[in-house]
């Protein structure tokens, strides 16, 4: 209705007001053209009503304005995307769990490559200082630690009957942790990622942690000490793959037929990146030392009879073993021995040789406390020598302690252990029988110093009797076979 002071004709109303009235009439005109139930009209065909337009211009739709002529098209915003729950403009989600991905790798392979620096530097066979610290810079260790405790076990590389010292497994890592950072960079930077493309990575990733665990498990039950460089990668193993999963849980679905070009695409990659890396390594490697003709031979027989034969299997080949029983070293040597399932081959001969001023008068100081009580006990029960000597290495530590404080309670300790010891224990006959293979030790100019291992009489070099063990006890057991050297190392 209009005002009384509008101009007639004029329409005053917004065109919301319009269209609203509009379809306020539309209504009802459908009513009053909608015919009663069950009866017809005549003029039906020609009462359809006529639709309203509303004022002012109409309203453009996505598809109108597509086919304008006044805008051109924007591929960014106007190409279908292949990923419907991914936004319209951008890459898919998850770019930043993988960018924290390739920092977890990238952590993980400078730490598998501090490792592998460390191991390579003693291929040499000389004494070096350790990482053993997951600090960038931190100073290196020299001595006893679980960092050279973890290299020099048997664990720490692989094909050490092959090659001088094998190839690292920390190597692998290297390659692994790379393979995987490059994975994960490449995919942060696409924009058609799906799923199935960080699935790989997720599967990928499942192989550091699965062998940190059993490496983890190894250090614990089989080297009993952890090295902190390894336990840094068991780390950046971890957050690795866990990082890996919440990308891949933010990515959208893959859609079509599986990717199985790219999957094995990637498998060859990674399998290249181990692969290349430890043949370089190989082929790197020293193929003739100059220690595989031994450092030394044996000159003098055994007439004093001084030597302890210890168990051995028929057919081993004849070796000699100078050894003080509370030497860590000898401990030490005597793990990597029987980890390396070279013992078996050997028929070993002990030569005691105890380096404690209290009966080996070629030291000033006793570097090994004790050592003289039991060096005295193996040799009155040559029988349990085995199991005397396994003793003193279990308990090392403890008797260590008690031979430098009070060396009768040390003794006292021993008879109560070993029963069968006896009287014979601190005896004359006894202190004479070490001094006899303290004679023979000099007559077949041997160092002062444990442990030392003669193989069909030639002694295996002190370089060798770590990392190099497997390799040049392999090759001087093959040497001996066919000199058919005389028992007990003896010539």
């Amino acid at each position: 209705m209009q005002g009384q002071n509008d101009p007639p004709g004029d329409d005053t109303r917004m065109p919301w007001e319009v269209d609203a009235d509009a379809a306020s009439d539309e209504s009802e005109s459908d009513q009053e053209a909608q015919p009663l139930e069950g009866s017809t009209s005549p003029d039906s065909d020609h009462s359809r009503r006529t639709e309203v337009v509303p004022a002012g211009p109409p309203k453009a739709t996505q598809s109108d304005s597509r086919s304008s002529p006044s805008r051109p098209p924007d591929k960014k915003t106007d190409a279908p995307t292949p990923y419907p729950d991914a936004p319209a403009r951008g890459r898919p989600p998850g770019a930043m769990a993988l960018i924290l991905v390739v920092v977890a790798a990238v952590a993980g392979a400078w730490l598998a490559g501090t490792s592998t620096k460390d191991f390579a530097a003693h291929l040499d066979g000389q004494v070096h200082a350790l990482t053993c610290s997951v600090v960038p810079g931190a100073h290196s260790t020299l001595g006893a630690s679980g960092c050279k405790d973890a290299m020099l076990s048997p664990f720490s590389s692989i094909w050490r009957d092959r090659i001088w010292g094998g190839v690292p497994v920390a190597l692998g890592g290297l390659a692994v942790f790379a393979f995987l950072a490059a994975l994960a960079f490449g995919q942060a930077l696409s924009r058609e990622r799906t799923t199935r493309d960080t699935g790989f990575l997720l599967l990928a990733a499942t192989l550091p942690v699965v062998t940190s665990a059993y490496f983890g498990w190894l250090s614990s039950e089989k080297v009993g000490s952890f090295c902190t460089v390894c336990v840094g990668i068991y780390v950046a193993s971890g957050a690795t793959w866990v990082l890996a999963q919440v990308a891949h849980l933010r990515t959208p679905g893959g859609y079509g037929p599986l990717p199985w070009g790219r999957w094995l695409l990637w498998t060859a990659e990674g399998l290249a990146f181990v692969g290349v890396i430890g043949w370089l390594w190989t082929a790197a490697a020293p193929t003739d030392r100059h220690t595989m003709a031994g450092c030394g031979t044996l000159v003098a027989e055994d007439k004093a009879n001084i030597l302890v034969p210890l168990p051995r299997a028929e057919g081993a080949r004849p070796a000699l073993l100078a050894i003080d029983p509370l030497c860590p070293a000898c401990r030490a040597f005597d793990e990597r021995l029987r980890q390396s399932g070279l013992e078996s081959r050997l028929g070993i001969d002990l030569l005691l040789f105890p380096l404690d001023s209290r009966c080996n008068w070629m030291v000033k100081e006793s570097l090994h406390p004790g050592a003289c009580a039991l060096s005295e006990a193996i040799l009155c029960e040559p029988e349990q020598a085995s199991e005397i000597l396994r003793w003193a290495f279990a308990n090392q530590t403890q008797l260590l302690g008690l031979g430098k404080r009070d060396d009768k309670a040390l003794r006292r300790q021993v008879r109560s252990r070993f029963p069968n010891v006896g009287k014979c224990l601190g005896s004359s006959k006894v202190k004479a029988k070490v001094n006899k293979s303290l004679r023979f030790a000099v007559a077949n100019a041997m160092q002062v110093l444990t442990p030392q291992l003669f193989v069909a009489g030639t002694r295996l070099c002190d370089e060798d009797t770590d990392l190099g063990l497997e390799y040049t006890l392999g090759q001087m057991l093959v040497r001996g076979e066919s000199a058919g050297a005389l028992p007990g190392g003896r010539r």
